[in-house]
């Protein structure tokens, strides 16, 4: 079953549920990949749902960063649920040490030397880790890389 559809399923167990909260952040979801569709005009795979996901997690966690600060907790608690409820359908991250060894392995595969290879290695470990880690936290272990 492809995530898509699993998503759709879930909303409509959710609709059964009566589960308010998640019904709205999971319509949100699928309204948020019926628009990418329509704007790209293409059927979206598994790789670009999870890719929406991302950035809405991504815009929720700016959300809660700005209400914290704002002092509305009640807002930011909401907020919090729809990262949780989102962060179900994407990929199990990966952890530190699988990351720095993907990052070993394309510095050795590319024989980047200096901080001017950044873009090249970049390039080479995007596509592998897209979606299994966050990319700030890759850039962060390249540079690390890179200097020494």
């Amino acid at each position: 079953m492809s995530l898509k559809a699993r998503i759709t399923e879930d909303m409509k167990s959710a609709m059964k549920a009566k589960e308010a909260g998640r019904l709205a952040a999971i319509r949100l979801l699928l309204a948020a990949i019926k628009q990418k569709e329509v704007d790209e005009r293409t059927e979206l795979d598994d790789a670009a749902v999870s890719s929406v996901i991302e950035k809405l997690v991504k815009q929720r966690k700016d959300s809660v960063t700005q209400y914290e600060a704002a002092g509305r907790a009640d807002l930011a608690d909401v907020e919090k649920a729809e990262i949780a409820i989102l962060s179900a359908y994407l990929p199990e991250k990966m952890g530190n040490d699988e990351i720095a060894a993907a990052v070993t392995a394309a510095v050795a595969a590319t024989g980047a030397k200096g901080p001017a290879d950044m873009g090249k290695l970049m390039a080479v470990l995007k596509p592998q880790l897209a979606g299994k880690a966050d990319m700030a936290e890759v850039s962060k272990l390249v540079k690390a890389a890179l200097a020494g």
